[in-house]
C-alpha cells in the first residue's frame, strides 16, 4: 500500500478522511506565501496528471497543489502555461509548450509507486514528436567523431528545469530509511527516476521533488504541506 497513493486508497479511506482532505485542500487564502524575489519573468508549465475514479478519487488535492503554484509564480509577475492530461492534449501543443516554458512542473499523485498510465502515454506521444521535429532534442549524445560524448547529452533544453510535485500515501519516514523494508533506504528521487530521466534526456536540469505524504492518515498536515509548498517554490524554482 505504500505506493498505492493519492487517487486509489481514496476508496478505503474513512469518508469524513476525505472529506478534510478536499476541505483543507481548499484553502489558498489561508496558505502563508514567501516574499517575492527580484528574477527576470519566466514562462511556466504545469503538467496536472490526476487520473480520475469517480466516487473514488477526483483529483481535488492534486488540483489544490497545481492551484498554489499558480497563485505564487502569477504573485510575481510570471506566465503560467496549464495541461489537464486526463482532458485531452496536442501533441505538437505541448512540445511548443516545452519549448517556450522555463521551468516545468509536474503535477502527480503517486498511484501504485508511479504516475498514472495516461502520463506514459503523454511522454511517449509528446516526447515523440518532439524527437520527430528535433525540437527537444536530436539524438542521444553520441557521435562517432567524438567517442568521450555520453548517451543522454544530445538534449536541447539546456538552461530549463524540471520539478515533480506528489501527493503520497506513503509517510515521510519510508524514505532515505536505511532500515525501510518497502524503500530500502532509497528516496523520492529514486522512485521519480522514470520520470525525470526523460527530461534529464532532453537536457533539464532537474530540481528537488516536492511531496506531501500519508494524505489519508495525516489529513490535518495538508494546510501546512501548501504553505511548505510555497516555501520550496522559492527556494528551488526562482
Amino acid at each position: 500500500m505504500g505506493g498505492h497513493d493519492a487517487g486509489r486508497v481514496a476508496g478505503r479511506a474513512p469518508k469524513a478522511a476525505v472529506t478534510n482532505i478536499v476541505r483543507s485542500a481548499a484553502i489558498p487564502r489561508g496558505v502563508a506565501t514567501a516574499l517575492p524575489k527580484s528574477i527576470d519573468p519566466m514562462n511556466v508549465l504545469i503538467i496536472n496528471t490526476h487520473l480520475t475514479y469517480a466516487g473514488w478519487s477526483e483529483g481535488k488535492l492534486n488540483l489544490a497543489f497545481m492551484e498554489q503554484a499558480k497563485a505564487f509564480f502569477a504573485e510575481r509577475g510570471h506566465q503560467v502555461a496549464e495541461t489537464f492530461v486526463e482532458r485531452g492534449y496536442d501533441a505538437g501543443e505541448e512540445v511548443a509548450k516545452h519549448a517556450q516554458a522555463d521551468l516545468v512542473i509536474l503535477q502527480m499523485p503517486v498511484n501504485w509507486f508511479g504516475a498514472p498510465w495516461i502520463y506514459k502515454k503523454y511522454v511517449d506521444e509528446v516526447f515523440n514528436d518532439g524527437l520527430a521535429n528535433k525540437v527537444l532534442f536530436t539524438g542521444d549524445g553520441r557521435t562517432r567523431s567524438d567517442p568521450t560524448r555520453q548517451y543522454g547529452t544530445g538534449g536541447n533544453m539546456q538552461g530549463k528545469k524540471f520539478m515533480v510535485s506528489a501527493t503520497w500515501n506513503a509517510p515521510r519516514e519510508s524514505f532515505d530509511n536505511p532500515n525501510g523494508v518497502l524503500y530500502g533506504g532509497k528516496g523520492t528521487a529514486d522512485v521519480f527516476l522514470n520520470i525525470t530521466s526523460n527530461y534529464k534526456f532532453c537536457g533539464y536540469e532537474i530540481l528537488p521533488d516536492f511531496g506531501v505524504f500519508d494524505i489519508f492518515k495525516k489529513t490535518e498536515e495538508i494546510p501546512e504541506a501548501l504553505a511548505a509548498y510555497s516555501h520550496h517554490l522559492e527556494k528551488y524554482c526562482l
